[in-house]
């Protein structure tokens, strides 16, 4: 395997997190809550500048990280996880509680992909089609979690 290769592998699977043989994607998403508590010390403009650019890189490196894994859209790439986790904690303030329950929210919006995540993870292949169903299920996560805040006021 060539070392490019290896690096992608290494990037898409989140530091090789993906390649726990179970439940990749719920320990792929726990890397999201250091990005979230990390967005949230940002003003408003750089964190969604951050998020965007991190949405970009993700689906470079989960179409290549398919190109070397000769699978689509294998459980093991996990750079999906992270932004769509990204994505539900927008605009978010860090609190522990806020983190619990968007990082529950987010795995019950990805795993049963109600429409239209499961429309988006059909409709598109490659690097964007691992990556567009989370950050649906990350824009849906975050709705709930703003409205939690809206009820909390």
């Amino acid at each position: 395997m060539k070392n490019s290769s290896k690096l992608f592998i290494g990037l898409a699977t989140g530091g090789y997190i993906g390649l726990i043989p179970f439940a990749p994607g719920t320990f792929g998403s726990v890397l999201g809550i250091p990005f979230y508590y990390f967005m949230s010390s940002l003003p408003l403009l750089p964190a969604f500048s951050l998020l965007v650019a991190f949405i970009l890189f993700s689906v470079w490196v989960a179409g290549k990280g398919e190109r070397s894994l000769k699978a689509k859209d294998p459980g093991c790439i996990v750079i999906d996880e992270i932004a769509g986790m990204g994505v539900t904690f927008f605009a978010i303030p860090f609190n522990i509680y806020l983190a619990i329950i968007g990082f529950i929210v987010f795995r019950f919006f990805d795993i049963l992909k109600p429409f239209p995540v499961n429309y988006l993870e059909k409709r598109f292949t490659g690097g964007l089609g691992v990556v567009i169903d989370d950050v649906a299920a990350g824009i849906m996560s975050n709705i709930v979690l703003q409205i939690i805040l809206l009820v909390m006021r």
